[in-house]
C-alpha cells in the first residue's frame, strides 16, 4: 500500500470533503491547491500499469496526519520550559504504516481496544500485544512492524465503523 492509497482511503473512511483535505494540510503547515490535491487523490485503474500524476510523499502524508490531529482535537498548548517533539516520525518506507495508526489513533482518541474493535470489524482478530507492539517507538523492544494486512484492514474498519459501509 502506497502512500496515496493511505490518504484516499482516510479520505474515504472519515468522510472528508476537498476542503476539509486542504484545511488539514494547512494545519498541518503545508498549503496544496485544489487541482495538487486532486492529483494525490487519483486512483489508480486497476487494469493498467499507469503511473500516478503525483506521488504522495512520506512528509506530505506525515503533514496531512498532524494536520488530522489538530483537526480533530485541536492545537496542542505546550507548557513553558517543554520543547516540542518532531512532529515527522517516519524514518522508511516500513515505519509509514506504523506513524499512520499511532496518528489516526492521536486524531479519534482511539484506545488500544478501540483499534482492536476496529479491526475486528473489518474481520481480522489481533492480540493486544500485537496492537501494543505495533505503537511502540522504532527500536524498542518488541517493536514490530505495522504490515500492509494491518493498515488495510484498519482502515476497513474506520470505514465501516465512521460510514456504516
Amino acid at each position: 500500500m502506497n502512500n496515496n492509497d493511505i490518504l484516499i482511503r482516510l479520505r474515504y473512511a472519515l468522510d472528508l470533503s476537498d476542503q476539509e483535505m486542504i484545511k488539514i494540510f494547512r494545519l498541518g503547515g503545508m498549503e496544496i491547491s485544489p487541482v495538487e490535491l486532486g492529483d494525490l487523490l487519483k486512483k489508480q485503474p486497476a487494469d493498467e500499469d499507469w503511473l500516478r500524476d503525483a506521488v504522495c510523499s512520506a512528509k506530505q502524508l506525515e503533514t496531512f496526519l498532524n494536520g488530522l490531529i489538530i483537526f480533530k482535537r485541536g492545537k496542542q498548548t505546550l507548557k513553558p520550559g517543554v520543547t516540542p517533539p518532531n512532529p515527522f516520525q517516519i524514518t522508511n518506507q516500513d515505519s509509514v504504516n506504523n506513524v499512520m495508526l499511532k496518528k489516526v489513533r492521536i486524531a479519534l482518541s482511539l484506545t488500544s481496544e478501540d483499534i482492536l474493535d476496529v479491526l475486528h470489524l473489518a474481520g481480522v482478530e489481533a492480540s493486544a500485544n500485537e496492537i501494543s507492539a505495533i505503537l511502540r517507538k522504532e527500536g524498542r523492544r518488541n517493536y514490530m512492524v505495522c504490515g500492509d494486512r494491518y493498515a488495510r484492514n484498519f482502515l476497513k474498519g474506520l470505514t465501516i465503523q465512521y460510514r456504516g459501509v
